[in-house]
């Protein structure tokens, strides 16, 4: 996996797009606009980002968002205690 990562931000509605850019948007990781995620820079998430590339705004990761976003933890169900 690369070290590099990108940070993506969601600008424009995913409403009244196709299914499958939908589809690279939610891939990302993206839910609603103004939500940004970082991910890392692969060519299958290049790829999502090209066919979104409309609705997005891609910028580079500083080193402490990808430091913290690889660091978060994953939530835990509802009701697994």
């Amino acid at each position: 996996m690369s070290d590099k990562s990108i940070k993506v931000t969601l600008i424009r509605s995913m409403a009244g797009q196709l299914a499958n850019i939908r589809a690279s948007a939610r891939g990302l990781g993206l839910r609603r606009i103004g939500h940004s995620v970082v991910v890392a820079d692969t060519p299958s998430n290049r790829g999502m980002m090209s066919k979104a590339g409309h609705m997005l705004r891609i910028e580079p990761a500083d080193a402490g968002t990808a430091a913290a976003a690889k660091k978060r933890a994953p939530r835990e169900a509802p009701g697994s205690r």
